[in-house]
Formats: structure tokens, sequence, C-alpha cells
């Protein structure tokens, strides 16, 4: 007997929790955050409830039906289009009168409504009190109150949408007296006089948001206070990175003698293992050890951060920078976003109106470093940091090193943004709103394990996907030779004029070309190719990696150039696809490349023949 299935359309004004309503619901991993517009595409589930089959379609955030941006024309068309049987909207408790407004036009369209009142938990921290029954008459359809994030409350809705979609619930809403002249204005009279009558409201669990937000969104604090928490964040990265790091790296090593003696035993000849041990095992082995521990701490303090409300205040501080560079303010949102992964911040572009704002926000995203250039960003900061200060102080030195390189990163896409707004995306500024949610508590335990799995666990395992095929590549051009020298080493020194010229050499800018699938995957690379055996040498700690360094004539000036040039260059393999199919368009998609690593090779050049020139007058 085939199951009958029912659509249903998931609605409501941005940051209202629908995500995480459709993420209970359906058992998926829509990601979720404190900020408005985190929904840029239509996210589609099923689940299923007493024999039938339910499809939800969680819709892009909206504040009305008359949609002023292409998310939101998603939004409603998909609502007025009549495929929904059931349309549950979404809304903020602690703001009822505002959410009420997109309930009543859509009351207006279609009776197969459901008021889904979340966030009750955060209504009863604010001492509201909201009369359930009181609105469900005054609207004329059933109203659920919810907590998604406990999944309290979801049972019940569930058995609304069962009871609604079968016609045993029919609601009926009430029909409005519109004036037809001041239509949007009629609206707002009716919610404010619903919401007068269902909420009584104590002011004092606001005080705590305003008193914060005073310090915050300060004129003087909010940027000492941006780069005090990202300090911070990064000290607790590096420090507490390095033990879990030799732990995996001490593991890795282990497994790898247990292997050898393996093939030993199986008397497998040298090359085969040479191409699985030394070329994908060490390659698999360098990955993990060194990318997985920073990755698995920065991002669920990132997380904790977003999810607390801090993301939106960030861009509202941000705001006049981004203005004077003649972009708009939520390309703030989009560079955080960044910071995680490239790709998103090029898709969370979506929540730019302007299509001109929008390019803007997509070519410049690059600028910023993603998930995997940060640890390379912190192995290569605690390495210089530890061979100037010692590793006593190292941590400090280091978290402020990879500090100023990420404040240089914003700097660099303030300037870029600026540049591109005098010459190819030339136009009119258009104007920034942007609400600010309240502050809420984060739900530690499903933040760090949904920003270890979803973000640290897949970014390591896209890399590990990359770095088995990369290794055995690199292995192989490593121990091929023609006239008495190997594939890698043609390559490197074909490459070495204009690495020297940078301040680097051939083998480091090989391993970014061939890191172009995944930026995690460079630092193996050019192990393997400093090496002369051409295998990576054994996983043993940052120790090891700086003493390779040396051994191949690296100074501060190499360590600084190579953060340099790990911020700014080609973008990787899925944010190059990521950008093709968002513009359309070849030009803009070359120009990405263009643009980063133009800038990151005349820093460094310049850098180069700077400290030069000082060498030299000093000498």
């Amino acid at each position: 007997m085939m199951l009958q299935r029912y659509l249903i359309a998931l609605a409501g004004n941005p940051n209202t929790g629908k995500s995480t309503v459709f993420n209970k619901l359906t058992g998926l991993k829509q990601h979720t955050g404190n900020w408005p517009g985190k929904t840029v595409v239509l996210a589609q589930g099923s689940y299923t409830y007493q024999g039938h089959t339910y499809e939800i379609y969680d819709l892009p955030g909206t504040y009305s039906l008359s949609a002023s941006s292409p998310e939101e024309e998603v939004a409603r068309d998909f609502i007025c289009s009549g495929q929904p049987q059931v349309t549950v909207v979404v809304v903020d408790a602690t703001c009822l009168e505002r959410n009420l407004h997109l309930v009543l036009q859509i009351t207006q369209l279609t009776t197969s409504v459901i008021v889904c009142l979340n966030l009750m938990d955060e209504a009863k921290r604010q001492n509201m009190v909201l009369d359930v029954h009181q609105l469900e008459e005054e609207l004329g359809v059933p109203v659920i109150p919810t907590t998604a994030t406990t999944s309290e409350g979801l049972q019940a809705l569930q058995d609304a949408i069962a009871r609604v979609t079968h016609g045993a619930l029919r609601p009926q809403p009430r029909s409005l007296q519109l004036d037809q002249e001041h239509l949007a204005s009629s609206f707002y009279t009716h919610a404010e006089r619903i919401a007068d009558q269902v909420v009584a409201n104590s002011q004092q669990g606001c005080d705590f948001s305003a008193r914060l937000d005073k310090v915050v969104t300060s004129r003087h604090l909010s940027i000492p206070l941006m780069l005090g928490l990202l300090a911070s964040i990064l000290w607790i990265t590096i420090v507490g990175a390095n033990y879990p790091s030799d732990l995996l790296a001490h593991l890795f090593f282990q497994l790898e003698d247990l292997l050898t003696t393996l093939f030993i035993k199986l008397g497998s000849p040298a090359w085969l293992h040479g191409a699985l041990i030394f070329g994908m095992f060490r390659g698999l082995a360098w990955v993990v050890s060194v990318m997985l521990p920073p990755m698995a701490i920065f991002f669920p303090l990132f997380t904790l951060l977003e999810d607390f409300g801090y993301l939106p205040r960030l861009a509202f501080n941000l705001d006049g920078l981004f203005q004077k560079a003649g972009a708009h303010g939520k390309q703030s949102l989009t560079m955080a976003m960044g910071f995680g992964c490239n790709a998103a911040g090029i898709i969370a572009a979506r929540i730019i109106d302007s299509p001109r704002e929008r390019l803007l926000a997509i070519l410049t995203n690059n600028f910023v470093p993603c998930n995997g250039r940060f640890p390379m960003l912190i192995v290569m900061g605690t390495i210089m940091a530890s061979s100037v200060v010692g590793a006593q102080m190292g941590g400090c030195v280091a978290a402020l090193v990879v500090l100023v390189a990420l404040v240089f990163s914003v700097l660099a896409t303030l300037m870029i943004s600026k540049l591109l707004t005098s010459t190819v995306l030339r136009g009119e500024l258009s104007y920034f709103i942007l609400e600010l949610p309240p502050y809420r508590r984060p739900q530690i335990g499903t933040v760090l394990v949904r920003s270890f799995l979803d973000r640290a666990l897949s970014v390591l395992w896209r890399a590990v996907i990359v770095a088995a095929p990369c290794g055995l590549l690199t292995w192989i051009l490593a121990n091929i030779t023609f006239h008495d020298i190997t594939l890698l080493g043609h390559l490197s020194n074909w490459l070495q004029p204009l690495g020297q010229a940078m301040g680097l050499d051939g083998v480091v800018l090989l391993g970014f070309i061939l890191g172009l699938p995944a930026n995690e995957i460079v630092i193996p690379i050019i192990f393997m190719g400093y090496l002369s055996q051409g295998s990576l040498m054994e996983v043993q700690g940052l120790a090891a990696i700086q003493d390779v360094l040396v051994a191949n004539g690296w100074t501060w000036l190499t360590a600084l150039n190579f953060m340099i040039f790990t911020i700014f260059h080609w973008p990787c393999g899925t944010t190059l696809l990521t950008i093709k199919k968002e513009t359309g368009s070849l030009k803009w998609t070359l120009l990405s490349i263009l643009l980063p690593t133009a800038f990151g090779i005349t820093i460094c050049v310049v850098l180069t023949k700077i400290v030069d020139i000082l060498y030299v007058g000093c000498s």
C-alpha cells in the first residue's frame, strides 16, 4: 500500500526558528544561525506521521508577501501557487505584533494555515504571557506553542498538520475589513490590535539585550571588543590544538609501523609500499593530525558566537566601513560566512538584493581565509612565533600574528571593494536595513556536535578524499626522474623565478597549484616536494615541520609571505564551481581568480623587495 504524500509549506519572518523546526521534523541538518536571512535556498525534506508522508519546504524568510528580494519572491510565489495542502507560519513569540503582519496576509490567501508560536522559552525568560486560546480566536486558525530547540510542542504541531490535511480540523481565518488604498497599514493596525489583546509583557527581560548592545555596538568599544573576541578564540585554538595534534601524530606513526610490517610480510614491492604508505597514507596522516585539531576547536567557538547573536552586530559595526568602500552592509555577513567556507559565503550573498552589490560580495569573498586555510595560518603562525619568542610565549604571539593576518584580509576586502565600485562595478549604493535578533543562550551541546560534525569533519572528509590521490600523484612526480631530476623538481624549477621574487620558492608555488582541489593539502604537498626521497617525513609534530622548513632555507620572511599568499590566492575548486553557478559567467569566475592572486603576488613581491633593500642598507 502506497503512503499518501502531503505538501507542507514552512513560512515565516527571518530568524524565527523555521530551519530549526524543519530540522527537528525532518531529521535533516539545514544550517541554522541566530541572524536574519540564514535560509537563502528552498530546502526540502520529509517525515512520516501516522502512516502518511509529509513533504516540507523550508521557505526563505520574508516579512511580507510584497517581496523585495529574489528569496522573498520564492516564498511568496510558493505560498500563492496553491500547491501546499497546509502552510505552517512560524512566529517569534517575543515579537508577535511584527510577525502577525505576515500571518494575516497569508490567512487572506488560504484557509489551511497553522501558526507555530515558536521561541516560547525566550518569551518566558522575558516575562511575557501569551494567551494562546485568545490568539486562536482572533486569527481563526490553530496556534501551536513550541520551543523547537528542545522539540517541545512539535508532536502537537505534527498532529495539527495531520488533522488539517485530513479535514478533521478546518481553520476558519477571520475575514478582515481592509482599506484597499492603505493595505499595508491596515494589516499593521490589525496586527497591533491582536497583539495588544493576547500579550501581557514585562519589559524587564529586554533590559539585558539593550544593556549589552550599548557595549557591543558602541562607536568606541565595538571594534576593540571584536578584535579581543577573535584574539581569544585564536589563542584557545592555537594552544589547545598542540596536544591533540601531537597525540594524533603519534598514533599515525604507530599505525604506519604496523602497515609497513604488514607490507614486508606480504612481500610487497618497494614501489607499492612507497606509493601507498609514503604517498597516500602520510598525506592523509598529515591532513588529519595537523588540520583536524584547529578546526575542531575554532569552529565550535565561532558557532557559539553565531548562535549567541553576535554576527548581526558584527555587520552593524562594520557597515560604515563597507559603505565607504561602496559595498552593502550585508557583505560583512557573507564575509563572516566565508570564514567558515568561501563557497557558503558566496551562496549567502543571495541575501543582498542588488545584483551589483551581490556580485561585489561574491568577487571579494575569497579575500578572507576559509576553514581550509585557517589551519595553514595557525600552523605557520605557531612555527614563526615559536622560533622568535620560544614555546612559552609562542601561543600568545601566534594568536596575535594570525589576528593581524585576519584584520589585513578584511582591510584588503574593503580595498578591493572600493577598487571595483570605482571601476567595473559602479552604481548607486542601496540602503541597508538589518534586524538585530535578541541575544540567545547557545545550546552548547548541540553547537559542539553540529559544528564538529557538520563543519570540522565534513571539511576534513573533503580534504581526506582529495589528499589520498594528490599524495599519490605527488609521490609519482617525486619518484620519476628525467635527466637525473624528478618531474616534481622540473616543475618546481620552472616556478622558481616567480617563487624567489615572492620570497618563497618553486616548491611552495607548486604546492598551492596542486592544492587547487582543497587548500588543506597544500602543506603536505610542499613537504613531500622538499624531501629528496619523494615521500613525506613521519608525522612527528610542529617541531619536525620547523626543522624541515629551516633546512630548506625558510626564514621569518618566507613564513610571512607564505601566510600572505595563503590568504590571497585563487579560490579552491569547490568555490570556483560555486562562483560560476551563482554568476553564470566565465568572465566573473576568471576575475575571482585574478583579483586575489594578483593582490597576493604583488604584496609578497613588494614586501620581499623592501626587506632586501633594508637588509642591504643595514649590512
